[in-house]
């Protein structure tokens, strides 16, 4: 549904020898393999995707705070795959990248994920091998990890995935996934844009009716800027980190590529009328998710929430002393290639350019053999990113949050940050998390495409 700007506006041999009893139970599977999906509207047919356990978006994940994790990846795909689980502190050994952390799963083989959930908050998990191509074709889905105390007293709660996909007329999704222009301007953007795998998502609520709406862009680069027609209320968690205070939700919310948001909004359209989240582009709005108020739940509306939980073990310190790192965007379009590629080795750089890779970080294209840094536990970063380039890019570290050094304040716990063109953004984190972390644009095209490297912490 369209929506003018007016109205916007307004062991083995053990376990054989065990008896059967007492055998450890095999955890539940995370299966991965072709399925398909009502995408389109009806009378169109339905798209063939990847997904997990049959669907896609695949099953939604919800364990509460300190639960384990357990899940066995079985891989029905024709091609090699991996499960990152985005967002969590996670020990290094499952966070899901190939040629950094695990090999990647071949066709018919298994992996088994298990690791602490030691954060509550709004999480996802997607492929991590071939993630331009597999994310795009549906291989992710939610994670939510409940609050154990404090949690907000709300009447519903929705998990939004917001998403775009490239679709031919007869709604078969493309299969460019390589295309060289798209990895060397802003990435691959869709013409089918759906809130959980439909275009047309919505649901019944009262006026006054308040809603915990979990927020994630899941596409593959698409920027969402969002606001709210009908609804008002506050954001109070940001990938998945609890804000100090709940923040009014301004005139637009902006979510780069795997960024999250937690909002607590209060129905405020009349009982008759439609409320909307709403994607704001170009021509004007669209509605991404549509609240049809029906009845009425309480004659005022409630006081502000409070503030969730924190998490624990957030904390940083002082910056003095601080090391100091830079890490520059460079390449792409209208970038500076000649400047911007290391030669590895024999190849020129209109090999790498043959090999699709378009973007460097500091320099290099690709995944480089020495890490960013070497971190000892506990040290503390503070990291400028420099976007040299013509694209803006959402960059993403593993296995940590981190803070933006604002002119006057530290900003709220992030783990993916978006770095506009020719923006200098300046974070600082602890190496808290012992391991080899990926550090990435989060823009998978710009990833696949060169823009990756990692740092070390031991």
């Amino acid at each position: 549904m369209k929506i003018t700007r007016r109205q916007l506006m307004g062991g083995a041999l053990g376990a054989v020898l065990l008896p059967a009893g007492a055998r450890a139970a095999a955890p539940a599977t995370l299966r991965a393999g072709p399925v398909e999906r009502q995408l389109a509207p009806e009378g169109y047919p339905p798209t063939a995707l990847w997904g997990f356990e049959g669907s896609a978006p695949g099953p939604e994940i919800r364990l509460p705070q300190n639960a384990r994790l357990e899940r066995r990846l079985v891989n029905g795909l024709p091609q090699a795959t991996s499960v990152h689980w985005h967002g969590i502190r996670i020990d290094n050994a499952m966070d899901g990248v190939p040629g950094l952390t695990q090999e990647a799963v071949a066709p018919g083989g298994q992996f088994d994920y298990a690791f602490r959930l030691p954060d509550a908050g709004t999480y996802w998990y997607h492929s991590h091998n071939r993630s331009t191509e597999q994310v795009a074709r549906g291989l992710y889905g939610a994670l939510i990890v409940e609050e154990t105390e404090g949690r907000p007293e709300i009447d519903a709660e929705e998990v939004l995935l917001l998403d775009d996909w490239r679709m031919t007329p007869e709604a078969v999704l493309s299969d460019d996934f390589d295309n060289l222009h798209d990895r060397a301007h802003g990435g691959r953007i869709g013409n089918y844009v759906t809130t959980n795998g439909r275009g047309d998502w919505s649901r019944t609520v009262r006026r006054h009716e308040r809603l915990r709406l979990r927020l994630v862009n899941v596409a593959n680069a698409r920027i969402f800027e969002l606001t709210l027609l009908g609804l008002e209320g506050w954001i109070v968690a940001l990938d998945g980190m609890p804000l100090d205070r709940p923040r009014p939700v301004q005139e637009t919310l902006v979510l780069a590529p795997a960024q999250r948001a937690d909002l607590i909004v209060d129905v405020t359209a009349e009982a008759g009328e439609t409320a909307y989240l709403v994607q704001l582009t170009p021509q004007g709005g669209m509605s991404q998710a549509a609240f049809e108020v029906m009845g009425q739940a309480a004659k005022t509306r409630r006081p502000a929430p409070d503030a969730l939980p924190p998490n624990p073990n957030t904390g940083l310190p002082g910056l003095s002393g601080a090391r100091r790192l830079d890490l520059r965007m460079e390449g792409g379009a209208m970038g500076r290639l000649s400047d911007a590629m290391t030669v590895q080795g024999p190849k020129t750089i209109q090999g790498l350019m043959q090999e699709g890779l378009v973007w460097a970080l500091n320099g290099f294209a690709g995944l480089p053999e020495a890490p960013l840094t070497e971190a000892a536990l506990g040290e503390t970063l503070r990291i400028a990113l420099i976007n040299d380039t013509a694209f803006p890019h959402g960059m993403h570290l593993h296995g940590h949050h981190f803070r933006e050094i604002l002119p006057d304040r530290l900003g709220p716990l992030r783990d993916t940050i978006l770095v506009d063109r020719g923006e200098r953004r300046e974070i600082a984190l602890v190496a808290d998390n012992p391991g080899d972390w990926l550090f990435h644009c989060h823009m998978l095209g710009h990833q696949a495409a060169g823009m990756k490297t990692w740092m070390r912490v031991a």
